[in-house]
């Protein structure tokens, strides 16, 4: 098997001045959790799927027992409107087990969305703050200081204290050696406890992404996982807070711990 195999529908769609999202699995799923939700409401159609012997050695086994290997997934929108642009969204299973595997999923991925004329990308992360966050804010990391101002009107954060370390797998990565391609992009980071997944935080960056792409979305569906979740969060919080010794239900958010600021 080849490093990277991408198997593409025959044939290819001729696509206008289209952007590629980019959500693959990371902290807390935020960038997952957004990208499969955009991708299921907007109907978006199979484009290509990514293999590489850099993705975790397994098959998946479905409820009938039929197996499949693991996998990345393009899937592509095309909106109406003389001055619509088209969509790419980049999901799947896993990122690539090792920094080569990283580079080289990212950069082969790149080399084909070029060929049907990307040049800009967003990626969707979490940003983990090591306890729960009712309000995330969404957090940026950009190409280049006009992708940074016009990326702050939709109320997206930039700090150089935010993202501390530098943005780590995909979601940097995409950003970086797109770069390399000639392409311009933004990496929105949704704040999360990173303790589990979180469809409020990935809630919170969609918002912003759909008024990048200026597309419509009903976020009930989400809104429904988020409140979900926000109950098992305050059942923790609750026991936590049982065992220090404090009142359950005080409310309060925990302490942050210094070392959680992981992106991903």
């Amino acid at each position: 098997m080849e490093d990277v195999v991408i198997r593409a529908i025959d044939p290819l769609p001729a696509l206008r001045n289209p952007i590629l999202v980019e959500g693959l699995p990371g902290v807390g799923n935020v960038g997952k959790l957004a990208a499969d939700y955009l991708k299921d409401q907007l109907g978006a159609k199979p484009l290509a799927t990514i293999y590489s012997r850099f993705f975790p050695p397994q098959v998946y086994v479905s409820e009938e027992g039929i197996i499949r290997m693991v996998s990345n997934d393009l899937h592509f929108y095309q909106p109406t409107g003389a001055k619509a642009r088209d969509v790419l969204i980049l999901g799947g299973d896993y990122q690539g087990i090792s920094p080569e595997g990283q580079y080289e999923i990212t950069h082969r991925v790149l080399e084909f969305c070029q060929s049907l004329g990307v040049r800009e990308i967003v990626t969707l992360a979490g940003f983990a703050q090591g306890h729960v966050v009712e309000e995330p804010r969404v957090l940026g990391a950009a190409t280049s200081q006009d992708r940074v101002e016009s990326m702050k009107k939709f109320g997206v954060v930039f700090s150089r204290n935010d993202p501390g370390g530098g943005l780590i797998g995909a979601s940097g990565l995409f950003l970086g050696i797109g770069r390399l391609f000639g392409m311009e992009g933004v990496c929105l980071m949704g704040e999360t406890s990173g303790y589990f997944v979180d469809p409020r935080s990935a809630q919170a960056v969609l918002k912003v992404l759909v008024q990048v792409l200026n597309v419509k979305v009903d976020f009930t569906d989400l809104e429904s996982k988020a409140q979900e979740i926000d109950r098992i969060a305050q059942r923790i919080h609750d026991v936590e807070q049982h065992a220090a010794g404090e009142p359950a239900g005080a409310g309060g958010s925990g302490r942050a711990r210094d070392d959680l600021g992981y992106i991903g």
